[in-house]
């Protein structure tokens, strides 16, 4: 039988994740002999043998890889024939052009779990235990390729038990770059006071429960950076976090040693057991259950309350289930409010020392500080609300190859996208970039997403709002560097992200309804309720809610009272003294308001549907002022009457989206002594509902179909699932967001798909 060799290029995700000996342990089942090596670019094998034989290797590599790799393409060559003796791996090559996704960093798995609670394993209660299947990735690379002296566990040496694992192609560990154990590897300590250890390892792990069980406030160091964590049962702890974070009423984030322990509390769909137990491991978003136990304030007017499952080794050995232990720990950002989180031990003891009673520290140093990613389920499909770990640095792959570009994001929930061939690599959740902290930790993962994928960018784009601080950095770095600058409005950045994540082709033309709190207009003007027809390369802004003042501007924002006496004075409609936004207000407030309104003193033009949720939650009394964003909104749906009957009227005059009538009903409702849960309830109903009469009508005119829902109002789970219900019945096809949030954490990609095919068709 004629022998032959053939050369095997495979890119994707396939560092770090048990690849090599994956292919190594293939070749030596088909009794072939070659040779398997990481690049900067992927994995290249070469191997000799029969025809029939290759071709049965390469058709079983992609059913048969490891969990965690993801293949993008295979490239099968012949070559020149090679007479190998055996198979082996060779060391790591890299060009300097090279580049290669990398692996996000995953949950410990089954096997490691298990081992960390087996008191005959070497590892037994070993705080870092992780393998190729499971661990860090992400956060303590610092170059590819993934290579251990390329990583923060550079400065671990191997012992000779693990340098073994890590040497051993049959082994789960082998060239498992994070591998260590309790005598190689890092450590935990427990601190009282910053700076003087009480504890080390396993006491360390042992006084740190001890205090949680006591009430006490921990910063504890995690994967991506520091969590606190309180008893979440314990009204008091929970009450001190709150005022020492300066974190008044916004969510926080439960962790519960397992699904049974989640069960206790919320309502687990068998999706929502999937999501919770994957290697993302991200908080979820699930329906509370009434008297749960935990404390009111870990998430007050809320109906979903924010679990995640253990998802390291550490957070394992200290939720470990006993007697008088508490079943739930809040386990939020370290980070004083809406900062980014702290990922270093001194950094840590400063800036969280106001917050927390102890820390628990270890000595893996982090090289990128990562959030946890939030999701919840729509129609049983997973849904981000912020993506980070677990899925970041993850990319989008592709239809075209394209041009390398940077997009900066926008202001608030910042991520920024690259691009290069077939690949969209989106950031991790950045933050609110008016803190110069966020702003700097932005900086820092541009030059190493720009380092870690060979990007150096041909353009940037960037939003069109001129006070943006990603804005500003786009300006100068194309002034410094003389890069193609693509200025993008903020909610055509949104369509384009729904409509490439939904596979559409870059020039179809798409509807989408894109409904958020702010975006910079075209006109100067503040958007917001817009429905736009267009593709990548241009839109057309066809309706929108008719604009009111926003008194303030971001005065507004964070007064909803103001939003609501703005929106009835913008349709001639009384501030009668029965009505809760009124008197919330002095009389002297009331007038400089309406003075204010009248004479055009600061009061920029809104269509923004995120103030009109505001306004009608003030209206109602619901809420006068915020803490933190969109919670006006957010406690509306939360009070909803879900099976509330009917809806309000609205009018579309021409382009715009006349919504006095509503108001008019609503007022009339209120009056007639209607629960504020059934006209809250009936407003989502509304929504819904005119969603839908805007689609039959671009249906009608233009012959749309699919529907691009995008912006953070679609946030809101019962609009969303009403309205994508009244679409299906009425076969349209609602597309939603899968990879990026539909908050402005899709912005940067759709900015980068934007400048892309401009970019393309500029050159053309």
């Amino acid at each position: 039988m004629s022998t032959t060799s053939i050369h095997i290029h495979i890119n994707g995700i396939v560092q770090g994740v048990g690849f090599r000996p994956f292919i190594f342990n293939l070749a030596e089942h088909f009794s072939l002999k070659g040779w398997v090596c990481n690049s900067a670019s992927g994995v290249d094998i070469e191997v000799s043998g029969s025809r029939t034989v290759l071709d049965a290797f390469v058709s079983e590599i992609s059913p048969s890889a490891p969990p965690l790799a993801q293949i993008d393409s295979i490239d099968v060559r012949e070559i020149e024939y090679q007479d190998f003796e055996g198979f082996t791996i060779l060391k790591s090559q890299d060009h300097s052009s090279d580049f290669i996704p990398v692996s996000p960093d995953v949950a410990i798995c089954s096997q490691c779990r298990e081992e960390l609670f087996d008191p005959s394993d070497r590892r037994y209660r070993y705080p870092f235990i992780n393998c190729t299947n499971c661990g860090p990735r992400f956060s303590i690379i610092k170059e590819i390729p993934y290579d251990r002296p390329k990583t923060t566990m550079a400065g671990f040496a191997m012992c000779a038990d693990c340098r073994k694992e890590y040497d051993n192609p049959r082994d789960r560990r082998f060239h498992a770059q994070p591998v260590a154990c309790p005598v190689c590897g890092p450590q935990v300590w427990f601190e009282i006071k910053p700076g003087i250890i009480q504890a080390e390892k396993s006491e360390a792990v042992r006084l740190a429960r001890n205090h949680l069980a006591e009430g006490k406030i921990l910063a504890i160091k995690g994967l991506g950076g520091f969590h606190l964590a309180c008893d979440a049962s314990n009204p008091a702890a929970v009450a001190r976090l709150r005022e020492r974070k300066g974190r008044p009423a916004k969510p926080f984030a439960l962790m519960a040693y397992d699904l049974e322990a989640v069960r206790r509390f919320v309502a687990v769909s068998p999706a929502a057991e999937t999501l919770l137990s994957s290697l993302h491991a991200p908080i979820v978003l699930l329906p509370r259950k009434n008297h749960s136990g935990l404390a009111d304030s870990v998430a007050p007017g809320q109906s979903r309350l924010g679990f995640m499952l253990p998802y390291t080794p550490l957070h394992l050995l200290l939720l470990e289930p006993a007697e008088g232990f508490p079943q739930a720990l809040v386990m939020t950002s370290g980070n004083l409010s809406e900062a980014p989180i702290a990922h270093k031990n001194q950094d840590a003891r400063e800036k969280l020392a106001p917050i927390a009673d102890a820390f628990l520290l270890h000595d893996r140093p982090i090289h990128r500080r990562i959030d946890d990613s939030v999701y919840t389920l729509i129609k049983d499909q997973p849904y981000p609300i912020r993506r980070a770990r677990g899925y970041a640095p993850n990319p989008i792959r592709l239809a075209d190859d394209l041009p390398e570009i940077l997009a900066v994001g926008p202001q608030m929930k910042n991520t920024f996208c690259m691009t290069r061939d077939r690949y969209a690599f989106v950031s991790h959740h950045i933050g609110e970039m008016e803190h110069w902290e966020t702003y700097q930790d932005f900086r820092d993962s541009v030059a190493q997403f720009e380092q870690l994928f060979r990007i150096k960018p041909q353009a940037i784009a960037f939003d069109l709002h001129p006070d943006y601080t990603a804005t500003h950095y786009a300006l100068e770095r194309a002034a410094a560097q003389d890069l193609r600058r693509f200025p993008v409005q903020h909610h055509h950045a949104h369509l384009a992200a729904g409509m490439i994540e939904n596979g559409l082709s870059p020039h179809e033309k798409t509807a989408g309804l894109i409904f958020d709190g702010t975006g910079y207009g075209e006109d100067g003007t503040i958007w917001g309720g817009e429905v736009l027809v267009g593709n990548c390369l241009s839109f057309e802004r066809v309706a929108h809610l008719k604009p009111v003042p926003l008194p303030g501007g971001d005065i507004s924002i964070q007064k909803p009272t103001r939003m609501a006496l703005s929106t009835l004075w913008a349709y001639d409609l009384n501030w009668d003294e029965d009505l809760p936004p009124t008197r919330h207000l002095s009389d002297l407030e009331r007038q400089s308001l309406k003075t204010q309104l009248e004479k055009g003193i600061n009061t920029p033009l809104t269509s923004s549907m995120g103030r009109l949720f505001d306004a009608v939650a003030a209206l109602l009394g619901v809420r006068s002022s915020i803490t933190y964003e969109a919670q006006a909104a957010i406690e509306l749906e939360a009070l909803s009457d879900v099976s509330a009957m009917g809806y309000y009227p609205w009018q579309l005059d021409g382009e715009w989206i006349d919504i006095k009538p509503l108001l008019v009903s609503i007022l009339a409702d209120m009056r007639q002594g209607q629960t504020t849960s059934v006209i809250a309830g009936k407003f989502h109903n509304s929504i819904a509902r005119l969603s839908l009469e805007i689609a039959l009508t671009l249906q009608e005119n233009q012959g749309l179909e699919e529907f691009v829902l995008s912006g953070g109002v679609w946030q809101n789970q019962l609009l969303l699932e009403k309205t994508t219900a009244l679409m299906r019945e009425h076969h349209l096809r609602p597309l939603l967001h899968r990879h990026t949030p539909p908050n402005d954490g899709c912005v940067a990609f759709g900015q980068a798909m934007v400048a892309a095919y401009r970019y393309l068709d500029q050159k053309e």
